[in-house]
């Protein structure tokens, strides 16, 4: 009798064994094909919802436009993960604090948005992929260490949730260089730290977003074959190449640093430089140049670590300025583009690549271009690119002013 019980029980708890790994394995396969949440979730993103008007325009007035505090617009053009096919239809979602650093909420309010005040909005981007919105510039955090910052919820139209991306920072912030290097930027939708621009008291900051670039569980998967350079999107790090020829002769100039306001082209060559080809890069690239003036600032940048001393590499460039004429670029070099001293390894160049054509404006990555050779067709995209990324209100005086 006692070995029969003895029997039953072990039988009983081999039941409840094999029932228990069927039901572990039945939630480990509902896991396994769960859906990942695009951008891995994002705290107060669902507010987007409350209060959301049923029709939205790529313009926006937020609620604190005319009630005094430093106006801003911010402005700007949302692109697919390319970094340059304008995405239309993207509902951007904002909030901020208020000139006191507060999120000022009133008693009418629904309950839920006490966390974001109602210094909020939305925009709607047009077929150009273009956006606006006006409103006033944020305050950090009393008593605390963050930089004012304007919060940005993404919702794609054929996307099943929204996400975050990077914060909205100012440049000018004293706060921000101290908090970056603590808390470095994601670059979730491309970096989000904006230059100020200044016009009749107006503050003018311009903003674009590459959508899926630094999202976790993003569906597209960007397709560049050959990589060289950092994704459009991000900003153009600062590094110090030796001039050998231009206006900044004989230093080590960053080129972000001192020109960074405007257009930026950075021509980087390689191990495999192709002095035919750089030639006529290099006559178009000056032609743009004189024909933009301020508005463009062109380097070339020499990298190959296979040749030359230093010294020889700054007599070489110097002849071939003298040779071709050139009175606005500049052409620089560096030990190779692994160097750290001169920083340039930040680039992320490709030393084996024939060339890397980086576009950059307001020290922003807006476009680049991998192994272009030098005819009409390539020089033509050059030219475009440097059209297209003027931005919706390049032209300061278009922008409407209150």
């Amino acid at each position: 009798m006692q070995k029969m019980k003895t029997r039953t029980t072990i039988q009983f708890f081999l039941f409840l064994t094999i029932l228990s790994a069927g039901c572990q394995a039945q939630t480990d396969k509902q896991q396994v094909n769960k859906p990942l949440l695009i951008g891995g979730g994002c705290d107060g993103c669902e507010l987007m919802y409350v209060g959301k008007p049923d029709k939205l325009s790529a313009t926006d007035n937020s609620p604190a436009w005319t009630e005094g505090g430093q106006q801003l617009v911010l402005t700007g053009t949302v692109y697919h993960l390319d970094g340059r096919t304008p995405a239309k239809d993207i509902v951007i979602y904002y909030w901020h604090t208020n000139q006191h650093g507060v999120y000022p909420f009133r008693k009418d309010m629904d309950m839920r948005l006490k966390a974001h005040g109602y210094i909020r909005g939305w925009v709607k981007t047009d077929s150009n992929g273009h956006y606006r919105i006006q409103t006033i510039r944020p305050g950090s955090y009393p008593a605390e260490s963050s930089p004012a910052h304007i919060h940005l919820a993404i919702k794609e139209p054929d996307l099943p949730n929204e996400y975050y991306t990077d914060e909205i920072n100012f440049d000018d912030d004293p706060l921000l260089l101290p908090h970056i290097k603590k808390h470095p930027p994601e670059n979730r939708g491309g970096s989000g730290i904006v230059r100020v621009l200044i016009q009749k008291g107006l503050q003018i900051a311009e903003h674009d977003i590459v959508l899926g670039l630094n999202i976790p569980n993003y569906p597209a998967k960007q397709t560049e074959g050959v990589s060289s350079g950092l994704p459009i999107g991000t900003d153009q790090p600062s590094f110090t190449p030796f001039h050998a020829y231009g206006p900044d002769k004989g230093t080590q100039t960053c080129p972000v640093c001192k020109y960074g306001r405007f257009h930026g082209i950075i021509y980087f060559v390689g191990n495999h430089p192709e002095w035919t080809d750089i030639r006529r890069w290099l006559i178009f690239l000056e032609r743009e140049s004189v024909q933009r003036q301020k508005y463009l600032k062109v380097y070339f940048v020499y990298g190959d670590e296979n040749k030359e001393r230093m010294q020889q590499r700054r007599i070489s460039l110097e002849h071939l300025g003298n040779e071709l004429g050139i009175r606005h670029m500049a052409l620089t070099f560096v030990p190779s583009f692994k160097d750290k001293q001169t920083e340039v390894y930040l680039n992320q160049i490709d030393e084996e690549v024939a060339n890397t054509f980086i576009i950059y404006k307001h020290r922003r990555i807006v476009d680049k271009y991998i192994g272009l050779k030098a005819i009409p067709a390539h020089f033509d995209l050059i030219s475009k690119a440097l059209e297209r990324t003027k931005g919706p209100y390049f032209n300061l005086s278009e922008l409407p002013f209150h």
